[in-house]
């Protein structure tokens, strides 16, 4: 699990004052999206109280993939596959990464080299494309 985790922090790079990210949205910490009303933009926040916020996240992403993995019958896909999941519901929410139906398509067939395809044929792709390539890649790799 830390893996995964580390992998997002990477990702996402760390920033203790508000910020807009890339589709000028309020974030904070690792990729923290501000949606509470509560977060000021000039303030500094510690990096123990934004590790929390992380760890909320990150586990609000992992029961999300645990959902879909279930809802598109892929509970039997390898850890791996579930990981990346993870991060892209961690990136995307939910709701993003459930429009990928040719990717869940292919993962509950375990044709893990198809699903990569379709992660790349993607928005996403298109706006975050290192990141795209690199989890499909791992994606690709899963035997």
């Amino acid at each position: 699990m830390e893996s995964v985790k580390n992998r997002i922090k990477t990702h996402e790079g760390f920033r203790s004052k508000v910020y807009k990210d890339t589709l000028n949205k309020r974030t904070v910490g690792y990729g923290h999206l501000c949606v509470e009303d509560w977060w000021e933009d000039d303030k500094e926040y510690t990096q123990a109280e934004l590790e929390r916020i992380f760890d909320k996240d990150f586990d609000k992403a992992e029961d999300g993939m645990k959902r879909l993995c279930s809802e598109f019958e892929c509970s039997d896909i390898k850890q791996e596959a579930k990981d990346i999941i993870t991060e892209m519901i961690f990136q995307l929410g939910e709701t993003g990464v459930k429009k990928f139906k040719n990717m869940w398509k292919h993962l509950s067939k375990l044709e893990y080299s198809l699903a990569k395809i379709e992660m790349l044929d993607s928005r996403w792709a298109k706006q975050t494309p290192n990141r795209a390539k690199e989890l499909s890649n791992i994606m690709g790799e899963i035997i």
